[in-house]
């Protein structure tokens, strides 16, 4: 038998992530030839399943069409007590079995971060992943820790038993289409390249608006929050890809390397600083009665470097809003003959839409068709997915994708999560110190009239 060339072992088969994320990514990268028909996929949990039942399983878990069939020749279900070291021998029996030196052996940890070290312990000391053998590494999901020195425990311990190469974070905003391509819109067009800096950026806006409450995720969000599950991860993310400077190459390390600066120099403008959480969570399921989770987060921020100084920087998220929409908004200072017009005109504004619709607009200032001297704003609108041949990827088969080829340009390293939570950290210390009101709201204009007093900017 043919070894196999690819080894994908998910921990946490039977749960949300794998069913509705991982497996569907997989299938579509077999059905694409992306992945070698080699690829095999070691279903790991404690349940009594077949490779069959779980199947199976997941099908009806799923509840919109999928080709299980498809996964068949490649999935395999494995038995396994998370808690039980002798049943990790038993894996990389299994494994070796159907393996050899050259095989890519990907470990996923999609479980809850209760589980992660644990699991991680077990397969450093199983050997499963040894140091040295990029052949074999190791993935996890966000939360990374719940705060910096929870972050630092956690990555002590993975630094025990394995080498950062074999570490891969995921944030899966990072494969968003989008999210990609916002370095292809600085620095593949020239007309944004030349003026990405203080002289011409007036500010930028980064929301994340949500319309869903918590809904099942209860248990999760309220250790959390908007700052933690949003802003640390996601948001800060989209801002270090605006802000960096120009990378020595294009490469995973050299763009960390710009973004980490950006983080060094963010800080942000405590007065501008508004917490909410949406009327009725405090009665969600399993939501204490006197909860004083965010669901809302806003601020103005600044970083400190020679492109960006002055700028300022909007950071918005929330649930219960009124709408859905991940958007980058990049605005423009006023052209220098603009005063001279006795006509009302309007700065350009980028927008690089990240979801529900990915896609790329500008406005601009136009005449009025006709014998009027008046002006308007138009837009020039490109949507990505209006455009793309087929469906657009899923975030999630981007980063299985890179993860066989050894790719780690859209992983978030070490620094970068520290320094995130440095941030974080910093900004809940001055919620308790500065005795920021938690504030609810039955409507999102309340919030959005606040901070329009604050900072005169509308939401």
């Amino acid at each position: 038998m043919n070894p196999t060339n690819t080894i994908i072992t998910i921990f946490g088969s039977t749960g949300d992530l794998t069913i509705r994320k991982l497996l569907p990514a997989i299938e579509k990268l077999l059905q694409e030839k992306l992945l070698d028909d080699r690829t095999k996929v070691i279903a790991v949990g404690r349940r009594d399943y077949t490779t069959e039942s779980y199947l199976s399983f997941v099908e009806k878990e799923l509840k919109v069409p999928f080709n299980t069939k498809a996964l068949i020749p490649h999935v395999t279900y494995f038995k396994l007590d998370v808690d039980n070291p002798k049943d990790y021998l038993s894996l990389k029996q299994y494994i070796a079995s159907i393996s050899n030196s050259d095989t890519r052996k990907i470990f996923y940890l999609a479980v809850g971060p209760e589980l992660l070290k644990g699991i991680a312990t077990n397969i450093g000391e199983s050997k499963l992943v040894e140091k040295e053998d990029l052949n074999a590494t190791i993935t996890f999901e966000k939360p990374f820790g719940s705060d910096l020195a929870s972050a630092k425990a956690i990555n002590a311990l993975l630094w025990q038993y394995f080498d950062e190469k074999q570490i891969y974070r995921i944030d899966h905003y990072l494969g968003k289409e989008m999210i990609q391509n916002i370095l292809t819109v600085r620095f593949a067009n020239k007309i944004f390249e030349s003026v990405w800096n203080n002289n011409t950026i007036k500010h930028v806006k980064i929301y994340a608006k949500e319309t869903d409450t918590i809904l099942s995720r209860a248990g999760y969000y309220d250790t959390s929050g908007a700052l933690k599950d949003m802003v640390q991860s996601h948001l800060l993310q989209m801002l270090s890809l605006v802000a960096m400077e120009v990378p020595r190459s294009y490469n995973s390390e050299d763009l960390k390397n710009e973004k980490v600066e950006v983080l060094r120099k963010l800080r942000y403008d405590r007065k501008s600083l508004v917490i909410g959480q949406y009327d009725g969570y405090q009665n969600e399921p399993n939501i204490a009665k006197d909860s004083k989770t965010e669901t809302f987060v806003f601020f103005k921020a600044f970083v400190d470097t020679p492109r960006f100084k002055g700028v300022p920087f909007y950071l918005l998220t929330g649930k219960a809003l009124e709408q859905k929409e991940s958007v980058i908004i990049i605005e423009f200072e006023e052209t220098s003959e603009q005063h001279k017009w006795d006509l009302p005109l309007f700065t350009n504004k980028l927008y690089i839409k990240i979801a529900p619709q990915d896609g790329i607009s500008l406005t601009l200032n136009s005449k009025v068709p006709g014998l009027r001297n008046a002006v308007e704003e138009v837009d020039l609108d490109y949507c990505v997915a209006c455009n793309a041949v087929g469906n657009l990827p899923e975030a999630y088969e981007k980063l299985i994708l890179d993860m066989t080829k050894h790719s780690k340009s859209l992983f978030t390293r070490w620094d970068e999560i520290e320094l995130s939570w440095q941030f974080i950290d910093q900004v809940k210390q001055d919620i308790v110190n500065k005795q920021i009101p938690l504030r609810i709201y039955k409507n999102h204009q309340e919030l959005y009239d606040l901070i329009y007093e604050m900072t005169g900017e509308s939401i």
